[in-house]
């Protein structure tokens, strides 16, 4: 793929206080839509700033690199990161009725390698970059962060090349393990083919124990682990607090150095019932403070 140029991505900011560059194709492949990534720079940047990639939710089977969820005010969480000092790189990746797994996960690795390989023209940093999500997103999050340069994953989509290790990683209600309740949404057994885990998985955990396994992250927790924060509200309906405190649990027991389990009382899904920005400030100040920024 041919490197982008300051003056091909230079587009009009979209984000408060940042450099915006917009619809950049971080990866093409045959028979489906081209992968596109927007890049927030803060403008008030000196130099090669920390950047984190962005994965938004939609359980597997819908959502935009544009959007945040509707109860959040606006770009609040992509202008707080800016804000910050940090860059933010928010990034499409295939959905389920594109793709099943791992396509997702091979996805966020190839924008993570472009993110790497055009580090110099983006004015960001390579070696401070970290990730995060929200529900669906902060799976695939979990997943890049817990499986560094692990070849099951890494995939021939996009460029070659740089390592996929993130240097901190930020998840919001997660789903962390498929064979732990979830309902997103709830559905009656006679429909469970329909529900977004199975359309994302292929099938049923118990029709597929391995693939379910090896997409769920508590399978991949240990020692090298970077910075996590999880957040999740202690009324979510839709992926239970219980998935983030059994990642929280199962890397702690593993020896990872550093992570942190925020729970937000009274909070549904995507904080629903709460303020959210309270939290979405959590999210940022981890970040900012694990990437340096």
């Amino acid at each position: 793929m041919t490197a982008p140029t300051a003056a091909a991505l230079d587009t009009p900011g979209t984000v408060a206080g940042a450099v915006s560059h917009r619809g950049i194709t971080y990866a093409e492949l045959r028979g489906f839509r081209p992968l596109l990534m927007d890049v927030h720079v803060p403008s008030s940047a000196a130099g090669p700033v920390p950047c984190v990639l962005w994965i938004h939710g939609g359980g597997w089977e819908a959502g935009d690199r544009r959007f945040t969820p509707a109860n959040w005010p606006g770009d609040a969480l992509f202008e707080a990161l800016v804000a910050s000092g940090l860059a933010v790189a928010t990034a499409d990746y295939r959905l389920s009725s594109e793709a099943r797994f791992p396509a997702a996960v091979h996805d966020v690795k190839a924008a993570l390698r472009f993110l790497r390989s055009h580090a110099s023209v983006l004015s960001i940093a390579p070696d401070r970059i970290g990730v995060s999500g929200e529900s669906a997103g902060g799976h695939l999050a979990a997943m890049l962060a817990l499986t560094a340069d692990d070849l099951r994953f890494e995939g021939d989509v996009g460029e070659p090349g740089p390592s996929t290790a993130v240097q901190a990683a930020a998840l919001l209600y997660p789903v962390t393990d498929f064979f732990a309740e979830l309902r997103i949404p709830a559905v009656a057994p006679e429909r469970l083919p329909e529900s977004p885990e199975v359309r994302f998985l292929g099938a049923t955990p118990e029709q597929a124990p391995g693939v379910a396994r090896t997409a769920s992250p508590m399978s991949h927790a240990g020692a090298s682990a970077p910075p996590t924060l999880l957040i999740s509200g202690d009324q979510d309906a839709v992926v239970p607090l219980e998935q983030s405190e059994r990642l929280h649990a199962a890397l702690v027991a593993a020896g990872a150095p550093d992570v942190v389990l925020e729970v937000v009382p009274g909070a549904d899904h995507c904080f629903e019932g709460v303020d959210p920005v309270p939290p979405l400030r959590t999210v940022v100040e981890f970040l900012a403070d694990r990437l340096g920024a």
